[in-house]
């Protein structure tokens, strides 16, 4: 969201286009609608699948917050999520995965790596 808000920015040289909600409302709403998928996510609305992260905001880079979109927008990241549900499920609370074992991933995805790189050497 950031690269996109500030490349409208730079490319009309006009500071003030694609404000933070507009900019929170293309990553959302109108991306699911670009996706053809507007019928089915984006947005927060009865009969849509419910995905939605909460952000730990207790964080230095992240403190004090002025503005709330202006810091999604601009200075939270995918670091900063604590909690996700995907389709109203609750998948990760206290940055902790729910729905899948971590450490057994982590090591199948080595171990995949491990078959790539010796399918390069031959």
């Amino acid at each position: 969201m950031d690269t996109a808000a500030k490349l409208h920015k730079v490319h009309r040289l006009d500071p003030t286009v694609m404000n933070a909600e507009t900019v929170l409302k293309m990553a959302t709403c109108e991306g699911a609608k670009a996706l053809g998928m507007g019928h089915l996510v984006g947005c927060l609305k009865p009969g849509l699948k419910a995905d939605l992260i909460i952000l730990g905001l207790n964080k230095p880079h992240l403190t004090p917050l002025y503005h709330a979109y202006s810091h999604l927008v601009y200075a939270a990241g995918g670091a900063d999520v604590d909690t996700v549900f995907i389709n109203g499920k609750l998948v990760m609370e206290n940055r902790q995965l729910l729905t899948i074992n971590e450490k057994e991933a982590m090591t199948r995805v080595r171990d995949i790596a491990v078959q790539v790189k010796k399918s390069f050497e031959n």
